[in-house]
């Protein structure tokens, strides 16, 4: 009887002592991705063109056409639908358009806000900084364009804000697969049709 009570009394402890174990074990995991600046993220690569929708089962609230072959980053999925961002527009793709990358994405994130970089930097490094940028995603020639605030037949509206910025209103139309945007400046409207600019002209008051 006294050997039963102590090995019921030893396995007690066993198990206590493992439970103070996984809790400490949870408790530093925590803390480690706490004080990491890493973020692990997960992307996908479209099969084939897909609509961006705004909303989920809504058919009516395309956002862009995201072309085949692009990567997007998913923020969380359903049996049919990938919640995703891609150049900054965050809403909804069919599943079966994409294949999940086998491989997450680290990302670093800064200590502080870049906000907080620029604050008290001249005028002309920022220039110099807003150039390198457009230099290395566009090269030297398209970048020297787009730094001047030009725009031409055929940019994209990726390039069409690197050069002017948001605009101040934007007009969408969706027919079938074709989107049409216009866009409003404070001067000058922009047509675009597929996420490509063909036509421009000035605002009438």
């Amino acid at each position: 009887m006294k050997k039963l009570k102590f090995t019921i009394l030893f396995l007690v402890l066993v198990f206590a002592v493992q439970a103070q174990t996984k809790k400490t074990d949870i408790l530093q995991s925590l803390e480690n991705n706490k004080s990491s600046n890493q973020k692990v993220t997960t992307t996908a690569t479209l099969k084939s063109s897909s609509r961006l929708f705004k909303v989920k089962d809504d058919l009516t609230s395309v956002i862009l056409i995201i072309p085949s072959g692009s990567t997007v980053t998913v923020l969380g999925s359903d049996s049919t639908y990938l919640n995703v961002t891609f150049e900054e527009n965050e809403g909804y793709i069919l599943r079966r358009h994409a294949v999940i990358d086998q491989l997450p994405v680290i990302i670093s994130q800064p200590s502080q806000p870049s906000r907080d970089i620029q604050v008290d930097q001249p005028q002309q490094d920022r220039q110099i900084s807003r150039f390198s940028y457009l230099e290395g995603k566009y090269g030297t020639t398209m970048a020297t364009r787009l730094n001047a605030g030009k725009i031409w037949k055929g940019m994209n509206s990726d390039m069409v804000k690197d050069s002017w910025g948001s605009a101040n209103k934007i007009n969408r139309e969706v027919n079938g697969n074709n989107i049409s945007e216009e866009w409003i400046y404070r001067n000058t409207w922009l047509y675009f049709e597929n996420n490509l600019l063909v036509d421009w002209g000035p605002v009438r008051n």
